[in-house]
């Protein structure tokens, strides 16, 4: 049986951000980091309601994965509820990752860009997959590391709590071992470092303080455009020893995720889960690692050569239609964060959800959020421009300037 024997969390605001919208909870078993989004402090809140809910403790009955799916889902349900009560939390949301350890396993619950860690003999594996948009094209061949490190939608997510009444989770259930440490850290710190020098930073610290308060002040020090949130355990084995197992996965086998390249801490790849799906889709998914230039990639499944022959055009229109719906998503989950602001069909300023396009049969990407009791030729006209102009903005953003016109405190 294994025990988390020491552990620490660490949040910093960044150097770039006047808030912290991150929250964390460490509280053996159950360990996690949310990153919350939305303006006004409705990131803040997004993230504290989800933290909030795994304060209250798991169900008691079900799987790991089951337990941890609960929760998550709980947490959703919250936040989406929250955001239709209160106005100024309309579209917010947050990322999340909950590790709980059971035994010689943990069991690993994951929605957004934040990530989870293991650390073993020296090396750093990935444990999740960010849905995001440029993640989803690096794993489809579409992009290289280096593009999507400056790929200008790299901060556009796929998948969050909040937005939605129910989302999807992914799940898996990973062998541990004593001297294991286990990371679970926001998108701040892996937005400035990379995992290379987080794996430094642990081997080189001589304490799980030492290697958060590091790891913090290298984020800082590479620019710090966002909160950083860090949460540490290190794995002891308590009483009788325990078989160490490859890891298994809830949901279909995908592609192994990325890693610094450890060859010791096999890894699979998430697949989308429900709760609901849970307890039906559970499949054993054993994928050692493989080495090449760094990252890990799982062995060929062995298709004969001429069936593989006669799958290339099917699977590259497959691999098309997942990319095109990889993009669909994002832009929809896009499309519930951004506003605009124009005027309706009888000529007042309206706050609009979505983007300013419509498309061929009368599809529009946008729905009205706010109509204001301003009618455009009463706003200034050395104002019209900027503020008429259909630029994107935050939910804040759009209300605060259209409720600084109904004031008339507009400046002229």
């Amino acid at each position: 049986m294994l025990r988390a024997a020491d552990y620490v969390e660490r949040t910093d605001t960044g150097r770039q951000r006047r808030g912290n919208e991150d929250s964390s909870f460490a509280r053996p078993p159950v360990f996690v980091v949310a990153d919350g989004m939305g303006g006004a402090q409705a990131g803040e809140v997004a993230s504290q309601i989800a933290v909030e809910t795994f304060e209250e403790g798991l169900p008691e009955s079900g799987s790991p994965e089951e337990r941890l799916v609960n929760r998550v889902q709980e947490a959703n349900s919250r936040i989406y509820e929250r955001s239709r009560t209160e106005h100024e939390r309309a579209g917010m949301g947050t990322t999340l990752t909950a590790a709980y350890l059971d035994d010689a396993h943990v069991a690993i619950a994951h929605v957004g860009d934040s990530r989870a860690y293991l650390f073993r003999d020296g090396s750093l594996t990935r444990l999740t997959q960010d849905h995001s948009l440029v993640d989803e094209l690096v794993r489809r061949g579409k992009l290289t590391e280096e593009q999507a490190a400056e790929h200008p939608q790299r901060s556009i997510i796929t998948r969050a709590l909040g937005p939605e009444p129910t989302v999807e989770v992914d799940t898996w259930n990973y062998g541990v071992r004593a001297g294991d440490i286990l990371l679970l850290c926001s998108d701040g710190l892996t937005s400035m470092i990379s995992e290379e020098r987080i794996a430094h930073s642990i081997a080189s610290a001589d304490s799980l303080e030492r290697a958060a308060d590091q790891l913090i002040d290298e984020a800082n020090a590479a620019g710090g455009r966002d909160n950083i949130t860090v949460v540490l355990f290190r794995l002891e084995e308590v009483g009788a020893d325990t078989r160490i197992e490859e890891p298994t996965m809830v949901g279909a086998p995908a592609p192994a995720p990325r890693s610094t390249g450890a060859t010791t801490a096999p890894a699979v790849a998430p697949a989308p889960l429900t709760s609901q799906s849970t307890s039906e889709s559970r499949a054993a998914a054993r994928i050692p690692l493989a080495r090449t230039q760094g990252r890990p990639v799982s062995p060929p499944a062995g298709p004969s050569k001429r069936r593989l022959r006669y799958a290339k055009p099917m699977a590259a229109l497959l691999s098309t239609v997942i990319v095109l719906g990889v993009i669909a998503a994002a832009g929809y989950l896009a499309s519930r964060q951004l506003y605009f602001i124009g005027t309706n069909s009888q000529g007042i300023v309206t706050i609009y959800r979505g983007f300013p396009y419509d498309l061929p049969a009368g599809v529009r990407l946008y729905e009205t959020y706010y109509t204001s009791g301003v009618p455009a030729a009463d706003v200034p006209s050395d104002r019209c421009s900027s503020l008429l102009n259909h630029d994107l903005r935050s939910q804040s953003d759009a209300t605060s300037l259209v409720m600084t016109l109904e004031l008339g405190q507009l400046s002229k």
